[in-house]
């Protein structure tokens, strides 16, 4: 193209090719010239204007179709702005000329559409230039608009709107004109000219004031009757004018208030005309078509629907702060309209009403408030409902009588409740956690007010109240218990009023309904509680008839609800629910004969009520308990089916006799009974086919039913592509809840909750506000219809042709619009049982089945009701699928070829041509190969069918259909497909918006056909390319929004195709102004493209987005762009940018969209939304990554505040001086100051969540990107090397305040992604330095921060999914190593101490809000959060011990300490943890015991404890189970730490005594049942080995197959638990000696080793592994030696013993010779050798032992012959064997006589130096910690050594070695007094004492006495006067008993002080040392 063309057309090649291709040639040159005149030089446009203009006018006359007279009036208009403006008004005559022509032919229109199209854009252009000329075009175009047929009409109205666009003020002498011509075609009957009325009066009254003062009214009217009969776009159109006319009218702009004295409307007079179109409607003209199957209500639906949404236009033109302000009025106003009488004439107006009035709410309150507005809000309609239920209960309460009209007060109020109560709970429900303050204010009463409403006489009121309390609770989860209990408190006490019966059973069904929504679910014994209060509602039903009805209602509806609790609560109550269905209903057939002949109306209405209400509590124990659906439980269910299915027979017989009103009850039964049939296997009930579908068909033929009723499901049945056909997609846009009133099938739209109360409990389906079941009879069709389709498959041949003959019957019988309702239930129920057919791949029958269902089919397809051709066209390519034979589709296709070859009338046509479509569509290309050229070929023929634009649409529908199915079979037909698509394009006027809304799909199933050859360089390519890229122009520029939206799907599937032949600059701009888009389908689609593009070019997108930023500031400059409203306008600009244009700021296309997330509700969108940014982020946050986090912290910002926005500063003229000196930095914040100043609701908390959770993709990115992110020193030296580098660490003080912000929020799901945040921030951040401040971290300022975001975590309140998040970050932080102060560790620390003490309070203490998961999960998070410190503080205290210790300093010095006041000594954790660790090592057993019972196999689980575990209740067991998987692993490594660090040495009493100390913490322990173990019922060896299974067994069971998605930090934790304990030598022996288990851990970690790739996994593998072997090979190596010593051991033992013998010769110095002490050194190894440790060595070894005992103890026996052996060392060699062998080898009697008697000899030796060498050994012997081996000695020796101390004071010692043998006589007996108990301490001391006085010298004897005898006098008073003070209270007691001592004692006291005074001038003398003089050579202790 660009090749052809200069700026001129290329007349020759214009010529050239043929007269087909020439409009698309133009077409493509205008859109060439388009791009490049805005870009060209002016010279050269000046040039060539000339010929230009020649050119361009001289297409205006070539009949050019609607998309070229667009582009080329757009394009002249631009030559003139750009060019000269001489030839203007020549241009602009010849115009109006061509307007002025007379000819009216059908040729010549679109030459003149073309001249109306041009001066529109010139005046658009050039405005006020052309002013001169405006009068006389004006009249021109309306003396035109006269006589001109519907599209002349739109162009001219099109180009008058454009004219007042550009002209402005300048255009007031011909407002009034042109007012009173267009007004007239509000009412015209092309709906196209209604929307080009509408915005063209939408245009006129920015300027005409009088349209909104003196007009108003009539305007009012006019619009009224202008949505009579409308469509859709009439009702945007038209509500758009009404709503923004009254809006002006009550908020003028001032610019035209000032230019005139206007009189502005009052608030209530401009709702008071809203009002009359909601309730009077239009002037009634006559009915359309499809409101005859309505019941024709005196208010126009349609208007309704139009004025709802004008008011929802008012109040966004108004903006937010208004409503905020008027929101009182505004609501009383709103709730008075769904009040009045002729809102709700009949019940089904009534829901109509209510479902408008609920939309202005949702709509207004819903997107137009910030969160704090809402709650104001919120507060007001509380105040409502308050307010009314005053009223109410004035009424009820009223006996008198007097209130005449209260009845019909109370009938008005509850339509006002329902929508009140509706709002509130969709308010709190959005609001989520953020509503709390509702919750907690006393004086809002919102709990008191909504719950007094349960007692409302009407039931859809008290429904209301259950949703609302549903909404609450589901929104603040905490509340859920309470106000379960509460209802059943108040169901008990008000037991005997039947709305308290009924409105508390509605508000608990409803809470238990909830209950999924809340993760954390509600405890497990209520369930029993309901079941309970259900039986006793049960039980009492028959007791009070005036209760009987809501009793029984009420009991069913709770056990219905309770089953939504699912399996784990159902379970324990099975067996009694069982019982209660069987006994509903009667046992036998006999009985049920008997109960029909008994009873009245009444107890049949109770017993039927009782059945539907038994079979829907059966439906929901099927539908939320499928896993308890054993063969056995469906035959006890079917018991009470079955009869119910046999009853049905019997109800028409009882109806007759009691009255028509128990129809209701009875369809009820029917509908119950449906629905839990279509839940079971058809198998179950084969038996009743017969019987149940005689019932299914005549409900839905309405055999019985005198009512037209009609399915709902048609539409749902039907193909979702086909929702062009049909108008379904209305389901699609923003007013879908009350479009849907408009859909011509029954009851569409009106759903509400009192239709079927037990909805209340359901699931909502996805995407609804409210469940709104249908009306009964509605729903009972729908039912029959379900069932139908479920049976069908499974019924005989013979059956279905019954079956389908009798259709063919019912629809010949019907006649009118009940043969229409026939059809339709009866082709659902067809479409029904086709796909049951497919769906059980069965086949549809014989050949006569099949002709019938033909018939049927075929039949309905030249029916004149679109719905049931588009369900024969359907039905007709399900039968082809379910068929499956290549005839039988031949046959069907050629019916519909010779059908479409004669036919002429429209309906045929359509019908037979979608049929072709759907048989293409299920039988796909290859199939239906041999038709398609005939398919094709027919349709491309009616596709050019220009008289009925129905005719091309469905055409152009299945030709898309069959291009899709087809796929590259379709490739040959391509060109010709493509070129009629584009003619098609350029010629169908564009009001025929379906047909274009099917070009669009067919061009999208094309470009999907050619696929990736689109980017090839071919000439058939590049053609069929060029073509596509036209076709999408096209579309893309249509108007209406659906053809855009397919546009746009085009462009995004040739991006996918061929990338680079899609010009984004231009593509993406377009796909931003769509994002503002009043139509839902059309911003799914732009965002749905915006994400694909975002997948491959975000950058490119976000650049040309802020181009289109940057576009719309020079325009609102240069003022052509003015608003509309000035004043106002901050107002107007509100969040709903939708209806001005884009809305693009400094924050680029991520701005907006995160600006969207607070505005969409719907699901797609939004997932789209989170998409396309995550897509964005990931490839631009690093490059951009202050603009991505100050995004994310705008948005994190956001209080609900919604007033933060500051006014601006001083006149805006001076700051426009100050621009030009500011520096960029400045220019940007002002930039953004200016917008701020409007107001804007801050974001919502669910925007918030998700910035939140891009903070941490932010970081991660970061992560994996540069290290410089994490480094301090290298990123600020990078920002110097180039100031643009951005990296995170430079940000850290915001990321900390985001988090922190996040974390302390309302909301809790925000407080769970804020505590993410923070834990992702520690641990990336921990360990980077701080270059400034050497040995210091960068955190470490932080600290106080992180305190502060963790502490509101630990409240009281707060649930317990955020407290185990809460626990998590803090064991990172304490952990990460940052925290130097240890102030600021102990209050972190605190927290988790605080929440251990919780964790102990055992398994039923706290008060429970939640199940009782939610509490094992918080508690393993804190014993998994202690277990993570611990094993930190280990590895500190290991890695501060391998360090080299540095020299300590001396502490007496201070000043070397301020250096090491910010450093913890290492072992500060530790010493932290210390203190709880017995505690937590027993709750770390018990997770781990019951860690491994709930990983144990399915079979297992009889063995697992009934009562459940330490920290599960048997009941939660299926949740609980995940909390153990996410928290055993750090456990598991903590306790081998402990058991490692321990030693194996504690035992469970050990601990016992721990824990007792820590009671004085006023803790309850409740741990018996936790460890599972009574104190001292095991040995430690039994416990330890206990312990090593655990702990092997929960290891092996993990590592042998640890599942791909485990985190490998559980893996590793695994490892290293292994490693570490199997560094303890007991560990080693356990593992070594258990062969089995060695192997089997060794085969396990190959398997790891093998399948886990990370290198430390591998690593610890090889450590582990190297353990074992190591232990293996000990053990080897110590099995050898024990063998190897047991063989050499003899022989040793033997020459020990003989050398002792040999060589202990006693000497005269007493020296001891070598030999001995290396014979003794012998002894001490041999006996202190391991070698015990084997059973089979045990006894060998005990015998080697004893007789080398026996052998010692007789070579030491003196001899006559021999030299005399040498006692000493005889002695030492016995306590030798005393001290190191246990007293259970050695404690034999005989050889403990030989010792004692040994000791005895020595005792009584008379050389002094034997009696101290023996005193000695004997110390060690007595002082032995084995008290059996020391008892006996004691026992026998110590009166001897008494004795012979006693004897000295007879003999005194005469020299050092003799009183060397008393003094250590003295220290035995010293040593016995402090072994001895306390109660024994006097007689033991009475020993001592007198013996010690009695060595004392008196001052006489002193003198002469000898040195050894005074330093005996000095020694004993030395140990007088410290045993004195050691045992006061004994001493004392013995002196007292004996005077003498007493006297003695003191005088030597005082001769000592007197002789030390004396002495004092001398030395003194030295004193004894107590140590003895004469050492052993060798110490062997």
């Amino acid at each position: 193209m660009e090749l052809a063309h200069s700026l001129l057309l290329n007349e020759e090649a214009l010529a050239q090719i043929t007269e087909a291709k020439r409009p698309v040639f133009i077409f493509e040159w205008l859109r060439f010239l388009d791009k490049v005149l805005v870009a060209a030089n002016k010279t050269d446009v000046k040039e060539k204007q000339k010929k230009l203009v020649e050119q361009l006018t001289g297409l205006i006359s070539s009949s050019p179709g609607p998309p070229t007279r667009k582009l080329l009036a757009k394009n002249l208009a631009a030559l003139y702005s750009i060019g000269d403006t001489f030839t203007v008004f020549q241009t602009l005559d010849k115009c109006n000329d061509i307007i002025r022509n007379k000819d009216d032919t059908a040729a010549y229109l679109p030459t003149k559409l073309a001249a109306v199209a041009c001066v529109g854009a010139f005046y658009e252009k050039m405005g006020r230039m052309l002013g001169s000329a405006f009068p006389e075009t004006v009249n021109n175009l309306l003396k035109s608009l006269k006589s001109a047929e519907s599209q002349g009409r739109s162009e001219i109205l099109m180009s008058l709107q454009k004219v007042l666009n550009g002209l402005g003020g300048a255009a007031a002498s011909c407002h009034r004109d042109i007012y009173k011509n267009a007004r007239s075609l509000l009412t015209d009957r092309s709906m196209a000219v209604r929307c080009a009325v509408a915005k063209c009066l939408l245009e006129l009254q920015n300027e005409a004031v009088f349209m909104w003062t003196a007009e108003l009214e009539n305007i009012a009217t006019l619009c009224f009757k202008a949505l009579e009969n409308s469509n859709y776009g009439v009702r945007v159109a038209v509500s758009k004018l009404l709503g923004t006319v009254m809006a002006t009218a009550l908020m003028p702009k001032q610019a035209t208030v000032m230019r005139q004295n206007v009189k502005r409307a009052t608030f209530d007079e401009v709702l008071e005309l809203m009002a009359t179109g909601f309730l009077r409607g239009g002037s009634g003209f006559l009915k359309s078509g499809g409101e005859m199957l309505k019941v024709g209500g005196s208010v126009n639906r349609e208007v309704r629907v139009g004025v709802t949404q004008a008011y929802v236009v008012f109040v966004t033109t108004l903006g937010g702060q208004w409503l905020e302000r008027s929101f009182a009025t505004f609501l009383s106003h709103v709730l008075d309209l769904v009040s009045h009488p002729r809102a709700t004439q009949t019940h089904v107006e009534a829901v109509y009403s209510r479902r408008c009035v609920s939309f202005i709410l949702r709509a207004t309150v819903g997107s137009l408030l910030g969160e704090k507005a809402q709650i104001a809000a919120a507060k007001e309609i509380c105040q409502a409902i308050g307010k009314q239920m005053k009223a109410v209960e004035a009424v009820v309460n009223d006996t008198s009588g007097e209130n005449k009209s209260g009845a019909a007060d109370i009938a008005a109020s509850q339509h006002v409740m329902v929508c009140a109560l509706q709002e509130l709970g969709s308010l709190v429900q959005s609001l989520n956690a953020t509503a709390s303050p509702l919750i907690q204010e006393a004086s809002i009463g919102l709990l008191e007010t909504v719950t007094s409403v349960l007692l409302h006489p009407s039931m859809a009121a008290r429904l209301a109240a259950a949703w609302c309390l549903r909404c609450v609770a589901v929104a603040l989860p905490f509340q859920l218990t309470p106000f379960l209990d509460r209802c059943a408190e108040r169901l008990n006490s008000l037991k005997t009023s039947p709305e308290a019966v009924s409105g508390y059973s509605f508000a608990m069904a409803a809470l238990l309904g909830g209950v999924h929504q809340c993760p954390l679910g509600i405890p497990h014994a209520k369930g029993k509680m309901v079941v309970s209060i259900a039986e006793d509602l049960l039980r009492t039903a028959a007791q009070n008839s005036r209760l009987s009805l809501q009793r029984t209602q009420a009991g069913w509806l709770l056990l219905g609800a309770l089953m939504t609790l699912g399996p784990s609560v159902v379970r324990y109550h099975l067996p009694k629910m069982l019982l209660l269905w069987r006994n509903v209903f009667p046992r036998s057939l006999k009985e049920l004969e008997a109960e029909k002949a008994r009873g009245d109306s009444f107890t049949w209405q109770v017993t039927l009520e009782g059945r539907a209400g038994a079979l829907c509590a059966m439906r929901s124990f099927v539908a939320h308990c499928p896993e308890l659906l054993t063969e056995d439980v469906i035959r006890k269910l079917m018991t009470p089916i079955e009869c119910a299915m046999t009853m049905m027979s019997h109800i028409p017989s009882v109806i007759k006799a009691h009255g028509a009103h128990l129809k209701a009850s009875a369809a009820m039964v029917r509908l119950r009974l449906y629905d839990i049939l279509a839940l079971l296997p058809p198998k179950t009930y084969e038996g009743s086919f017969n019987a149940l579908l005689r019932e299914l068909v005549a409900e839905f033929t309405l055999t019985d039913n005198s009512a037209n009723t009609t399915t709902s499901l048609l539409r749902s049945l039907c193909h979702y592509d086909d929702s062009v056909l049909l108008g379904s997609w209305l389901q699609e846009t923003d007013h879908k809840s009350i479009e849907d009133q408009l859909q011509p099938n029954s009851a569409s739209g009106s759903g509400a909750l009192e239709h079927d109360p037990s909805s209340i409990y359901l699931r909502i389906p996805a995407g609804e506000a409210v469940p709104g079941p249908l009306p009964l009879g509605v729903s009972v069709i729908d039912a029959s219809v379900a069932l139908f389709g479920v049976v069908f498959p499974h019924v005989s041949f013979k059956h279905r042709l019954q079956m389908l003959d009798h259709f063919a019957e019912c629809v010949k019988q019907a006649k009118g619009v009940r043969q229409q309702a026939v059809q339709l239930n009866i082709f659902t129920a067809v479409l029904s049982a086709l796909k049951g057919l497919a769906e059980n791949k069965s086949t549809l029958g014989p050949e006569e089945v099949r002709k019938s269902a033909l018939t049927l089919v075929m039949g309905a397809l030249d029916n004149p009701n679109p719905i049931l051709r588009c369900a024969a066209g359907e039905a007709l390519g399900r039968m082809a699928q379910v068929v499956g034979e290549a005839t039988f589709i031949a046959r069907m296709a050629q019916y519909s070829f010779d059908k479409l070859k004669s036919a002429r009338d429209v309906v045929s046509r359509t019908g037979h041509s979608l049929a072709l479509g759907c048989l293409h569509r299920y039988v796909g290309g290859i199939g239906s190969g041999q038709h398609l050229k005939t398919s094709v070929s027919i349709l491309l023929a009616l596709a050019q069918d220009g008289t009925s634009s129905e005719v091309q649409t469905w055409s152009l529908h299945s030709l898309a259909l069959i291009v899709d199915s087809s796929g590259p079979m379709y490739r040959g037909y391509v060109e010709p497909t493509l070129s009629l698509v584009l003619t098609l394009l350029l010629t169908v006027p564009p009001s025929h918006t379906e047909v274009h809304q099917c070009l669009g799909r067919c061009l999208g199933a094309i470009i999907t056909t050619v696929g990736p050859e689109l980017q090839g360089n071919g000439a058939t390519i590049s053609t069929i390319r060029s073509s596509c890229l036209v076709g999408c122009a096209i579309t893309q520029d249509h108007s209406d929004s659906l053809v855009q939206a397919a546009a746009i799907s085009c462009l995004q599937q040739l991006h996918m195709f061929a990338p680079r032949h899609v010009n984004l600059s231009s593509l993406v701009p377009s796909l931003c102004v769509h994002l503002c888009s009043s139509h839902l389908l059309l911003r799914r689609a732009a965002v749905a493209c915006l994400r694909q593009l975002a997948q491959r070019e975000a950058a490119e997108v976000c650049e040309y987005a802020m181009s289109l930023a940057k576009n719309s500031g020079d325009k609102e400059s240069s003022g052509t762009n003015v608003s509309p409203f000035a004043p106002g306008a901050s107002s107007r600009s509100d969040i709903h940018c939708r209806h001005q244009g884009v809305n693009i700021t400094e924050t680029g296309l991520e701005g907006l969209l995160f600006g969207m997330l607070d505005r969409e509700t719907d699901r797609k969108l939004c997932s789209d939304i989170h998409d396309t940014l995550g897509h964005m982020l990931s490839s631009l946050a690093i490059e951009k990554l202050s603009h991505w986090l100050m995004l994310c912290k705008d948005v994190l910002a956001a209080s609900s505040d919604m007033s933060t926005a500051a006014p601006l500063s001083s006149g805006k003229d001076e700051e426009f001086e100050k621009k030009d000196e500011m520096d960029d930095d400045t220019m940007f914040t002002t930039l953004g100051e200016e917008d701020k100043s409007k107001p804007f609701v801050a974001p919502r908390w669910a925007t918030r969540v998700f910035a939140a959770d891009c903070l941490c993709r932010i970081i991660n990115l970061c992560e994996n990107a540069d290290q410089a992110h994490f480094d301090l020193a290298l990123a600020r030296s990078a920002k110097l090397r180039n100031p643009t580098n951005d990296l995170l660490v430079l940000h850290l003080s915001d990321l900390i305040r985001m988090a922190f912000m996040a974390a302390t929020d309302h909301s809790n799901q925000l407080r769970m992604a804020g505590l993410q945040a923070l834990e992702d921030i520690i641990k990336k951040f921990a360990s980077v330095p701080e270059p400034e401040f050497p040995g210091h971290v960068i955190l470490e300022q932080y600290q106080a921060n992180v305190g502060a975001a963790l502490r509101p975590a630990f409240s009281q309140d707060t649930p317990s999914d955020i407290i185990a998040k809460a626990c998590q970050v803090c064991s990172t932080w304490i952990g990460s190593g940052v925290v130097s102060d240890l102030s600021d560790l102990r209050r972190v620390h605190n927290l988790l101490v605080s929440s251990l003490d919780k964790v102990q309070a055992g398994k039923g203490s706290s008060s429970q809000l939640y199940r009782e998961s939610a509490t094992t999960m918080e508690k393993l998070a804190v014993l998994k959060a202690w277990a993570e410190v611990y094993v930190v503080a280990m590895n500190i205290k290991k890695e501060a011990e391998s360090k080299p210790k540095r020299a300590i300093k001396n502490t007496d010095d201070d000043d070397d300490d301020d250096s090491t006041i910010d450093e913890l000594p290492p072992d500060s954790l530790i010493t932290l943890v210390q203190p709880e660790l017995p505690i937590l090592s027993r709750l770390w057993l018990a997770a781990l015991k019951d860690y491994a019972l709930l990983t144990l196999p399915a079979e297992f689980a009889s063995q697992l404890p009934p009562d459940g575990g330490a920290f599960y209740t048997p009941e939660t067991i299926d949740t609980a189970r995940l909390h153990y998987r996410n928290s055993w692993a750090p456990i598991l490594h903590a306790v081998a730490l402990w058991l490692n660090s321990t030693g194996f040495t504690c035992s469970e009493s050990a601990e016992a005594a721990a824990i007792s100390a820590l009671q004085k913490r006023s803790i309850p322990v409740n741990l018996s049942q936790a460890s599972g173990a009574t104190p001292s019922a095991k040995s430690l060896a039994e416990i330890n080995k206990d312990r090593m299974h655990l702990i092997l067994g929960v290891s092996i069971q993990f590592l042998c197959s640890p599942r791909p998605e485990e985190p490998v930090e559980h893996v590793t934790a695994c490892l290293q638990a292994l490693h570490t304990l199997l560094d303890s030598p007991y560990a080693r022996i356990h593992i070594a000696e258990d062969q089995l288990i060695g192997v089997e851990l060794l085969s396990v970690l190959h398997r790891l080793l093998l399948t886990w790739n990370p290198p430390s996994v591998q690593l610890l593998v090889t450590g582990v592994v190297q353990q074992i072997v190591r232990a293996a090979q000990d053990y080897l190596q110590e099995k050898r030696n024990t063998l190897r010593c047991m063989t050499i051991l003899p022989t040793i033992l033997f020459l020990i013993a003989r050398i002792l013998k040999d060589t202990a010769i006693k000497s005269a110095d007493n020296q001891v010779p070598p030999p001995v002490s290396a014979a003794l050194q012998g002894i001490k190894s041999i006996v202190t050798l391991s070698m015990a440790k084997t059973e089979d060595t045990q006894k060998q070894w005990t015998a080697l032992i004893r007789s080398t005992l026996a052998c010692i103890l007789e070579y030491s026996q003196p001899e006559d012959s021999v030299p005399v052996p040498d006692e000493v060392s005889m002695l030492t060699a016995i306590a030798l064997f005393l001290w190191s062998a246990g007293s259970e080898i050695i404690g034999v009697q005989s050889l403990q006589n030989g010792c004692i008697c040994r000791f005895k000899n020595a005792l009584n030796s008379c050389d002094p130096w034997v009696q101290a060498k023996c005193y000695q050994l004997l110390l060690s012997v007595f002082q032995h910690s084995n008290r059996a081996l020391s008892t006996p000695y004691i026992h026998s020796l110590a009166p001897i050594v008494v004795e012979k101390l006693k004897a000295v004071e007879r003999n005194r010692p005469g020299s050092s070695t003799e009183l060397l043998a008393v003094q250590e006589g003295i220290k035995v007996l010293e040593t016995l007094v402090a072994l001895g108990e306390e109660q024994n301490r006097v007689q033991l001391l009475a020993l001592l004492v007198p013996t010690l006085i009695s060595y004392l010298l008196d001052e006489n004897s002193f003198a002469s006495a000898s040195t050894a005898s005074k330093d005996l006098h000095e020694f004993a008073l030395q140990n007088l006067m410290h045993i004195g003070p050691l045992y006061p209270h004994a001493f004392k007691t013995v002196m007292g008993a004996a005077p003498e001592l007493k006297v003695r004692l003191e005088t030597a006291v005082r001769a000592s002080q007197a002789s030390k005074a004396k002495v004092a001038t001398r030395q003194p003398a030295p004193t004894v040392h107590s140590a003895p003089t004469i050492k052993l050579k060798t110490s062997f202790f």
